[in-house]
């Protein structure tokens, strides 16, 4: 999920040296090879990435979005690439997943230059499409969004599951599969969390779309790639859970300040709900 707690953070809470500016610039240095590196290492990554096989889908989705009922084809808009974030927005939520709001808030900027650049990004989720609409108002945002409501897409896709699943087993997300369990994300590294009320941090965030932890949890984060070509819809690439990181921009920046991501607890809010702590 969003919140597993990543390895920087206890780096983030070490008490931190002090020194010269030539300690510093050799420590610099030596970073800059490291860095460069991680960005030869994703270069070959992503050329992987686009190597993967494509899949054929044959299957008729359906979803409704501003302009009518859609096909998955349709989801394209005139181009032969579609980027889906797969946003926690479940049947009975009340908003949209803090997380997943967090990572949107960066799209409506990106919408234009992928558009002319023959890629169409666009949001997917399982709220009926007047929730959708409701929320995006609220929170100012432009870019395309459909529901899938009445259709297996984000079942098919991994980013749904029913509660007998949940509870019986059967989950499979991010490529492994969940153990049956009753007490829901054990074990995820966001229980060494403290909430400001020392709340469960889970429930917390699912209090925050208006749910339960078990009805807030069946929805899961996740990106995927389609291509359209002679008519035909394939899916290219999936990630979830911190294969979403990336994406994310604010923790980009804050991997790049002087304390990390120094978080211990569910710090973040929608973008419009800070002044209300």
């Amino acid at each position: 999920m969003h919140w597993e707690l990543p390895r920087i953070l206890e780096m983030s809470l070490m008490k931190h040296e002090t020194g010269t500016r030539k300690k510093w610039l050799a420590a610099r240095l030596k970073l800059l090879e490291a860095e460069k590196e991680l960005t030869r290492r994703s270069d070959d990554v992503a050329l992987q990435r686009q190597k993967l096989p494509w899949v054929r889908i044959d299957k008729e989705y359906r979803f409704k979005t501003d302009g009518g009922n859609a096909s998955l084809a349709d989801l394209f808009g005139g181009r032969s690439q579609l980027l889906v974030y797969h946003f926690m927005f479940g049947p009975d939520y009340s908003a949209g997943c803090p997380a997943c709001s967090a990572i949107a808030d960066g799209f409506d900027g990106l919408v234009v230059h992928l558009a002319n650049h023959d890629i169409t990004l666009s949001a997917v989720s399982r709220a009926p499409l007047a929730k959708l609409q409701a929320y995006k108002r609220r929170m100012g945002w432009t870019f395309p969004w459909a529901s899938s409501l009445d259709s297996d897409f984000n079942f098919d896709l991994n980013v749904w599951f029913s509660e007998e699943q949940q509870h019986k087993g059967g989950i499979e997300y991010n490529y492994r599969r969940e153990a049956a369990t009753l007490d829901l994300l054990a074990g995820k590294a966001a229980r060494k969390w403290q909430s400001r009320n020392d709340q469960d941090p889970i429930a917390e965030v699912a209090a925050m779309t208006g749910t339960d932890v078990a009805t807030y949890t069946r929805e899961r984060p996740g990106m995927s790639a389609f291509v359209l070509e002679e008519g035909a819809v394939y899916h290219t690439y999936s990630t979830y859970a911190r294969g979403l990181d990336v994406l994310w921009g604010m923790y980009q920046w804050l991997d790049r300040a002087p304390k990390g991501r120094n978080e211990t607890g569910f710090w973040f809010r929608r973008h419009d709900e800070y002044n209300k702590r």
